[in-house]
């Protein structure tokens, strides 16, 4: 499906970024992955790989070509070096970018429950530089590559945060400007015949967060059942596959796109044969505010419109 594309996932060393990756590759593209290099020497064993490496190998054994790069992405001559080995090593081609790279899990978890006023305030770049930053960064590189080809596909991963509040400001900042980069470069980029989209996975099963619910003290958490039967981390890679696939790509250029809807327009499942359930799903919502009753009277179809959506946000 992708043979003789050259993509290129930030942040993939595991998560979402590692399943975009893998996808990727599975649909034939050769893949550049990135990752902060590992403090230790790398182990010649191919057991004990840095997950960067494993996330290349497994690239070339499922049909593509994975090569992995260690990126500081927080650091702008890293980043121009990386665009530049892209550039050298393919004679300037670059099909696809996903925008994954993040640094702030840990400062997000680390603060939960806090006002704004009561964090350091320099938790705005602990969230922001290897987020938001990077992927204008990398967006720059990449459009400087796609615009003379006249192809290519941009994609930021995003979130809902960027609609309504979601953990803490600076998150939410971070992305609703995330949606909006994506909104103004496709503008710019549309007569060029380069696509942007900002992406939004609904619950992932995430290394971290499946191990997080395996520890006894957060069985009954609310959010639990929520990610029991969220996504896994291939299924937003399923969904780049097939936009990148997409010979009408141009129509969805300057949107935010969400997994599940793509899953249903794309016709696809999940990797384990599931179909995630939808943040627009009428009755995942209820079931979110425990309306569990009525939820169960809701078909899984009946969804939220987009405007609905766009009017549950913050600004009027």
């Amino acid at each position: 499906m992708l043979k003789g594309k050259i993509a290129l996932v930030t942040g993939a060393s595991r998560g979402i970024g590692r399943g975009i990756a893998l996808q990727l590759g599975a649909a034939g593209a050769t893949v550049y992955v990135t990752g902060r290099k590992p403090s230790s020497k790398p182990s010649l064993d191919t057991d004990n790989l840095p997950t960067l490496e494993k996330t290349a190998q497994e690239i070339t054994e499922r049909g593509g070509r994975g090569i992995a790069v260690y990126c500081d992405h927080g650091d702008a001559d890293d980043i121009k070096n990386l665009f530049e080995q892209i550039d050298k090593e393919n004679k300037g081609q670059l099909d696809i970018l996903v925008n994954n790279a993040y640094a702030a899990v840990n400062a997000v978890m680390r603060n939960e429950g806090k006002k704004f006023w009561e964090m350091d305030p320099l938790i705005w770049d602990e969230v922001n530089n290897v987020g938001l930053r990077n992927h204008y960064i990398c967006a720059v590189y990449a459009s400087r590559l796609m615009v003379p080809r006249k192809s290519g596909l941009i994609v930021n991963v995003s979130s809902s945060g960027g609609l309504r509040y979601l953990f803490n400001v600076a998150y939410g900042v971070g992305k609703e400007a995330c949606d909006r980069m994506a909104v103004d470069c496709g503008i710019e980029l549309k007569r060029h015949n380069v696509a942007f989209v900002s992406l939004w996975p609904g619950a992932v099963r995430t290394e971290l967060v499946t191990s997080i619910f395996k520890d006894a003290d957060v069985t009954k958490h609310p959010m639990k059942k929520v990610f029991d039967e969220g996504e896994t981390i291939e299924y937003a890679g399923k969904c780049v596959a097939h936009l990148a696939a997409d010979t009408n790509i141009m129509q969805k250029t300057s949107r935010i796109l969400i997994t599940s809807d793509l899953g249903d327009t794309y016709g696809f499942t999940d990797i384990d044969g599931r179909r995630p359930p939808s943040m627009r799903s009428l009755k995942f919502l209820l079931d979110i505010a425990k309306w569990h009753g009525t939820a169960s009277w809701i078909p899984d179809w009946v969804k939220l419109p987009g405007w609905i959506m766009n009017g549950a946000g913050n600004k009027f």
